[in-house]
Protein backbone atom coordinates (compact mmCIF):
# COMPACT_ATOMS: atom_id res chain seq x y z
CA UNK A 1 0.00 0.00 0.00
CA UNK A 2 2.88 2.15 0.62
CA UNK A 3 4.57 1.88 -2.43
CA UNK A 4 1.16 2.10 -4.07
CA UNK A 5 1.02 5.82 -2.51
CA UNK A 6 4.47 6.89 -3.01
CA UNK A 7 4.17 6.11 -7.05
CA UNK A 8 1.56 8.37 -7.53
CA UNK A 9 3.60 11.62 -5.43
CA UNK A 10 6.76 10.76 -7.25
CA UNK A 11 5.05 10.97 -10.57
CA UNK A 12 3.44 14.47 -9.05
CA UNK A 13 6.76 15.59 -7.75
CA UNK A 14 8.52 14.76 -11.41
CA UNK A 15 5.75 16.50 -13.61
CA UNK A 16 6.37 19.41 -10.98
CA UNK A 17 9.96 19.06 -11.63
CA UNK A 18 9.20 18.95 -15.58
CA UNK A 19 7.14 22.00 -15.26
CA UNK A 20 9.65 24.23 -13.47
CA UNK A 21 12.43 22.69 -15.46
CA UNK A 22 10.86 23.73 -19.18
CA UNK A 23 7.13 25.40 -17.83
CA UNK A 24 8.34 28.70 -19.19
CA UNK A 25 9.37 27.46 -22.97
CA UNK A 26 6.17 25.13 -23.36
CA UNK A 27 4.48 28.92 -22.12
CA UNK A 28 6.47 30.52 -24.96
CA UNK A 29 5.71 27.74 -27.78
CA UNK A 30 1.68 27.92 -26.84
CA UNK A 31 2.01 31.41 -27.05
CA UNK A 32 3.64 31.30 -30.52
CA UNK A 33 1.05 29.05 -31.60
CA UNK A 34 -2.13 30.91 -30.41
CA UNK A 35 -0.76 34.43 -32.23
CA UNK A 36 0.16 32.29 -35.45
CA UNK A 37 -3.42 31.47 -35.52
CA UNK A 38 -5.18 33.91 -34.24
CA UNK A 39 -3.35 37.00 -34.88
CA UNK A 40 -3.24 38.97 -37.92
CA UNK A 41 0.13 39.50 -38.97
CA UNK A 42 1.84 38.22 -36.31
CA UNK A 43 4.87 36.19 -37.94
CA UNK A 44 5.66 39.75 -40.59
CA UNK A 45 9.37 40.72 -39.99
CA UNK A 46 8.08 44.18 -38.34
CA UNK A 47 6.10 42.87 -35.65
CA UNK A 48 9.02 40.28 -34.94
CA UNK A 49 11.01 43.28 -35.24
CA UNK A 50 9.17 45.08 -32.63
CA UNK A 51 8.55 42.73 -30.03
CA UNK A 52 12.54 41.58 -30.05
CA UNK A 53 13.48 45.74 -29.63
CA UNK A 54 10.76 45.74 -27.06
CA UNK A 55 11.98 42.37 -24.71
CA UNK A 56 15.43 43.74 -24.97
CA UNK A 57 15.67 45.77 -22.52
CA UNK A 58 14.11 43.66 -19.81
CA UNK A 59 16.51 40.51 -20.82
CA UNK A 60 19.46 42.62 -20.40
CA UNK A 61 18.34 44.27 -17.21
CA UNK A 62 16.63 40.34 -15.69
CA UNK A 63 20.43 39.13 -16.19
CA UNK A 64 21.92 40.88 -14.57
CA UNK A 65 18.73 40.22 -11.69
CA UNK A 66 18.81 36.51 -12.70
CA UNK A 67 22.85 36.45 -10.75
CA UNK A 68 21.44 38.61 -7.61
CA UNK A 69 18.78 36.40 -7.23
CA UNK A 70 21.09 33.42 -7.33
CA UNK A 71 23.14 35.16 -4.45
CA UNK A 72 19.27 34.72 -2.38
CA UNK A 73 19.60 38.85 -3.09
CA UNK A 74 17.46 41.13 -4.64
CA UNK A 75 18.18 44.77 -6.15
CA UNK A 76 15.02 46.84 -6.55
CA UNK A 77 17.06 49.59 -7.93
CA UNK A 78 17.77 48.86 -11.58
CA UNK A 79 15.01 50.88 -12.63
CA UNK A 80 16.36 54.09 -10.70
CA UNK A 81 20.14 53.31 -12.17
CA UNK A 82 18.09 53.32 -15.66
CA UNK A 83 16.77 56.96 -14.77
CA UNK A 84 20.25 58.27 -13.42
CA UNK A 85 22.09 57.08 -16.74
CA UNK A 86 19.15 58.92 -18.60
CA UNK A 87 20.39 62.41 -16.60
CA UNK A 88 23.87 61.62 -17.14
CA UNK A 89 23.85 60.71 -21.13
CA UNK A 90 22.72 64.18 -22.33
CA UNK A 91 25.33 66.15 -20.20
CA UNK A 92 28.84 64.08 -21.51
CA UNK A 93 27.59 63.82 -25.07
CA UNK A 94 29.87 67.08 -26.10
CA UNK A 95 32.45 64.82 -25.21
CA UNK A 96 31.34 62.36 -27.37
CA UNK A 97 29.24 58.93 -27.55
CA UNK A 98 32.04 56.63 -26.17
CA UNK A 99 32.80 58.90 -23.42
CA UNK A 100 28.92 59.24 -22.36
CA UNK A 101 28.87 55.76 -22.47
CA UNK A 102 31.51 54.93 -20.46
CA UNK A 103 30.34 57.31 -17.58
CA UNK A 104 27.10 55.90 -17.96
CA UNK A 105 28.07 52.65 -17.03
CA UNK A 106 30.49 53.43 -14.20
CA UNK A 107 27.73 55.36 -13.01
CA UNK A 108 25.71 51.89 -12.97
CA UNK A 109 28.93 49.94 -11.23
CA UNK A 110 29.01 53.09 -8.70
CA UNK A 111 25.52 52.09 -7.45
CA UNK A 112 26.25 48.71 -7.55
CA UNK A 113 29.08 48.65 -5.21
CA UNK A 114 27.24 50.49 -2.89
CA UNK A 115 24.52 48.70 -2.52
CA UNK A 116 26.87 45.42 -2.16
CA UNK A 117 28.82 47.31 0.26
CA UNK A 118 25.40 47.93 1.75
CA UNK A 119 24.61 44.27 2.11
CA UNK A 120 27.80 42.43 1.71
CA UNK A 121 29.48 44.76 4.43
CA UNK A 122 27.37 46.33 6.68
CA UNK A 123 24.82 43.23 6.66
CA UNK A 124 21.55 45.56 5.42
CA UNK A 125 18.57 43.28 4.13
CA UNK A 126 19.14 43.22 -0.34
CA UNK A 127 15.14 44.64 -0.40
CA UNK A 128 16.25 47.66 2.14
CA UNK A 129 19.89 49.15 0.54
CA UNK A 130 18.56 48.53 -2.81
CA UNK A 131 14.89 50.19 -1.96
CA UNK A 132 16.63 53.05 -0.60
CA UNK A 133 19.04 53.51 -3.49
CA UNK A 134 15.26 52.98 -5.88
CA UNK A 135 14.14 56.26 -4.51
CA UNK A 136 17.41 57.95 -4.09
CA UNK A 137 19.35 57.57 -7.72
CA UNK A 138 15.92 58.55 -9.61
CA UNK A 139 15.95 61.40 -7.42
CA UNK A 140 19.22 62.41 -8.06
CA UNK A 141 18.46 61.98 -11.86
CA UNK A 142 15.81 64.77 -11.50
CA UNK A 143 17.34 67.03 -9.87
CA UNK A 144 20.28 66.52 -12.65
CA UNK A 145 17.95 67.15 -15.07
CA UNK A 146 16.35 69.59 -13.37
CA UNK A 147 13.24 67.86 -13.52
CA UNK A 148 13.18 68.07 -17.44
CA UNK A 149 13.05 65.79 -20.41
CA UNK A 150 16.12 66.55 -22.66
CA UNK A 151 16.48 65.82 -26.18
CA UNK A 152 19.67 63.91 -27.76
CA UNK A 153 20.75 64.56 -31.23
CA UNK A 154 24.28 62.89 -31.40
CA UNK A 155 23.88 60.14 -34.43
CA UNK A 156 26.07 57.42 -32.76
CA UNK A 157 23.77 57.27 -30.13
CA UNK A 158 20.52 57.03 -31.34
CA UNK A 159 22.42 53.58 -33.64
CA UNK A 160 21.91 52.14 -30.36
CA UNK A 161 18.51 52.75 -30.78
CA UNK A 162 17.26 52.32 -34.12
CA UNK A 163 19.92 51.30 -35.84
CA UNK A 164 20.42 47.31 -37.30
CA UNK A 165 23.71 45.12 -37.89
CA UNK A 166 22.83 42.11 -40.19
CA UNK A 167 19.19 42.64 -40.48
CA UNK A 168 19.19 42.58 -36.70
CA UNK A 169 18.27 45.60 -34.29
CA UNK A 170 21.77 46.48 -32.35
CA UNK A 171 19.65 46.68 -29.44
CA UNK A 172 18.65 42.58 -29.81
CA UNK A 173 22.42 42.00 -30.27
CA UNK A 174 23.72 43.65 -27.28
CA UNK A 175 20.72 41.66 -25.13
CA UNK A 176 22.31 38.45 -26.76
CA UNK A 177 25.15 39.25 -25.98
CA UNK A 178 24.31 40.30 -22.13
CA UNK A 179 22.76 36.88 -21.96
CA UNK A 180 25.54 34.71 -23.26
CA UNK A 181 28.12 36.52 -21.33
CA UNK A 182 25.69 35.58 -17.97
CA UNK A 183 25.70 32.10 -19.02
CA UNK A 184 28.84 31.52 -19.43
CA UNK A 185 29.41 33.24 -16.75
CA UNK A 186 27.73 30.94 -14.09
CA UNK A 187 28.19 28.42 -16.49
CA UNK A 188 31.56 28.11 -17.03
CA UNK A 189 34.13 29.46 -14.54
CA UNK A 190 35.05 29.28 -10.51
CA UNK A 191 32.99 32.43 -9.88
CA UNK A 192 29.82 31.26 -11.13
CA UNK A 193 30.03 28.84 -9.03
CA UNK A 194 31.09 30.15 -6.26
CA UNK A 195 27.80 32.45 -6.79
CA UNK A 196 25.70 29.27 -6.94
CA UNK A 197 27.32 28.26 -3.79
CA UNK A 198 26.98 31.45 -1.87
CA UNK A 199 22.99 31.32 -3.12
CA UNK A 200 22.41 27.84 -1.86
CA UNK A 201 24.38 28.22 1.88
CA UNK A 202 26.37 31.01 2.50
CA UNK A 203 27.42 30.26 6.17
CA UNK A 204 28.77 26.97 4.53
CA UNK A 205 30.54 29.12 1.42
CA UNK A 206 32.39 31.51 4.00
CA UNK A 207 33.43 28.59 6.42
CA UNK A 208 35.00 27.03 3.12
CA UNK A 209 36.82 29.81 2.61
CA UNK A 210 35.01 31.19 -0.40
CA UNK A 211 35.55 35.27 -0.37
CA UNK A 212 31.66 35.24 0.11
CA UNK A 213 31.73 39.31 0.57
CA UNK A 214 33.72 40.26 -2.96
CA UNK A 215 31.08 37.91 -4.58
CA UNK A 216 28.26 39.91 -3.49
CA UNK A 217 30.15 43.13 -4.37
CA UNK A 218 30.84 41.55 -7.83
CA UNK A 219 27.35 40.65 -8.46
CA UNK A 220 25.69 43.74 -7.66
CA UNK A 221 28.27 45.29 -9.58
CA UNK A 222 27.69 43.62 -12.16
CA UNK A 223 23.70 43.93 -12.12
CA UNK A 224 24.41 47.27 -12.14
CA UNK A 225 26.15 47.73 -15.04
CA UNK A 226 23.69 45.80 -16.11
CA UNK A 227 21.11 48.34 -15.79
CA UNK A 228 22.83 51.02 -17.03
CA UNK A 229 23.41 49.59 -20.21
CA UNK A 230 20.09 49.32 -21.05
CA UNK A 231 19.53 53.18 -19.57
CA UNK A 232 21.73 54.13 -22.24
CA UNK A 233 20.15 52.14 -25.21
CA UNK A 234 16.50 53.28 -23.66
CA UNK A 235 17.82 56.56 -23.66
CA UNK A 236 18.81 55.91 -27.69
CA UNK A 237 15.29 54.38 -28.46
CA UNK A 238 13.38 57.68 -26.54
CA UNK A 239 15.99 59.70 -28.82
CA UNK A 240 15.57 62.19 -24.89
CA UNK A 241 17.37 61.88 -21.42
CA UNK A 242 13.82 61.26 -19.54
CA UNK A 243 14.63 60.41 -16.01
CA UNK A 244 10.89 60.65 -14.77
CA UNK A 245 9.89 58.18 -17.24
CA UNK A 246 13.27 55.89 -18.15
CA UNK A 247 13.03 52.41 -16.28
CA UNK A 248 9.89 52.74 -14.22
CA UNK A 249 8.89 49.67 -13.02
CA UNK A 250 11.68 47.66 -14.52
CA UNK A 251 12.62 45.97 -11.57
CA UNK A 252 9.28 43.96 -11.51
CA UNK A 253 9.89 42.92 -15.33
CA UNK A 254 13.18 41.93 -14.30
CA UNK A 255 12.29 40.13 -11.52
CA UNK A 256 9.27 38.52 -13.20
CA UNK A 257 11.42 37.23 -15.92
CA UNK A 258 13.86 35.59 -13.29
CA UNK A 259 11.25 33.71 -11.48
CA UNK A 260 9.40 32.82 -14.23
CA UNK A 261 12.32 31.27 -15.65
CA UNK A 262 13.06 29.07 -13.30
CA UNK A 263 15.33 30.81 -11.13
CA UNK A 264 14.24 30.59 -7.12
CA UNK A 265 14.08 33.50 -5.20
CA UNK A 266 15.88 31.28 -2.33
CA UNK A 267 19.46 31.24 -4.53
CA UNK A 268 21.83 29.00 -5.25
CA UNK A 269 20.52 28.21 -8.92
CA UNK A 270 20.41 30.84 -11.79
CA UNK A 271 18.78 30.09 -14.75
CA UNK A 272 20.09 32.39 -17.95
CA UNK A 273 18.06 30.64 -21.20
CA UNK A 274 14.94 30.14 -18.97
CA UNK A 275 15.18 34.02 -17.49
CA UNK A 276 15.74 35.15 -21.36
CA UNK A 277 12.62 32.80 -22.33
CA UNK A 278 10.66 34.86 -18.84
CA UNK A 279 11.29 37.96 -20.76
CA UNK A 280 10.20 36.93 -24.31
CA UNK A 281 7.09 35.45 -22.30
CA UNK A 282 6.12 38.74 -21.00
CA UNK A 283 6.51 40.57 -23.63
CA UNK A 284 4.58 38.42 -25.37
CA UNK A 285 1.75 37.75 -22.96
CA UNK A 286 1.50 41.94 -23.31
CA UNK A 287 1.63 42.18 -27.04
CA UNK A 288 -0.82 39.11 -27.04
CA UNK A 289 -3.16 40.87 -24.86
CA UNK A 290 -2.79 44.43 -26.99
CA UNK A 291 -3.33 43.22 -30.21
CA UNK A 292 -6.60 41.69 -28.91
CA UNK A 293 -7.99 44.66 -27.74
CA UNK A 294 -7.49 44.38 -24.26
CA UNK A 295 -6.20 46.84 -22.06
CA UNK A 296 -2.87 46.87 -20.75
CA UNK A 297 -3.87 46.71 -17.39
CA UNK A 298 -5.36 43.02 -18.03
CA UNK A 299 -1.40 42.08 -19.24
CA UNK A 300 -0.41 43.58 -15.70
CA UNK A 301 -2.72 41.37 -13.63
CA UNK A 302 -1.84 38.23 -15.76
CA UNK A 303 1.98 39.02 -15.38
CA UNK A 304 1.02 39.00 -11.22
CA UNK A 305 -0.73 35.16 -11.61
CA UNK A 306 2.35 34.47 -13.93
CA UNK A 307 4.91 34.83 -11.27
CA UNK A 308 2.14 33.30 -8.59
CA UNK A 309 2.23 30.29 -10.10
CA UNK A 310 6.07 30.24 -10.88
CA UNK A 311 7.10 30.67 -7.37
CA UNK A 312 4.36 28.11 -6.13
CA UNK A 313 5.84 26.30 -8.23
CA UNK A 314 9.00 26.63 -6.98
CA UNK A 315 8.20 26.21 -3.89
CA UNK A 316 6.33 22.83 -3.92
CA UNK A 317 9.58 21.16 -6.03
CA UNK A 318 11.68 22.64 -2.95
CA UNK A 319 9.13 21.16 -0.09
CA UNK A 320 9.68 17.43 -1.90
Amino acid sequence: MAEAAAAPRTMSGARGAVLQEYGVYLAVAVLIVFNLAFTANFWSAANLRTQLVQAAPVVIVAVGMALVIGTEGIDLSVGAVMALVAALIPLYLGYGVAAAFAVALVAGALSGLLSGTLVAVLGVQPIVATLALLVGLRGLGLVIAHGQLVDVHDAALLDLGSGALLGIPVIVWFAAGAAASAGLLVGRTTFGRQLVAVGGNRSAAALSGLPVRRILITVYVLCGVLAALAGVLATARLRAGDPADTGQLMELSAITAVVVGGTPLTGGRVRVPGTVAGALLMQLVRATLIKHDLPDSTAQMVQAALIVVAVYTARERSTR
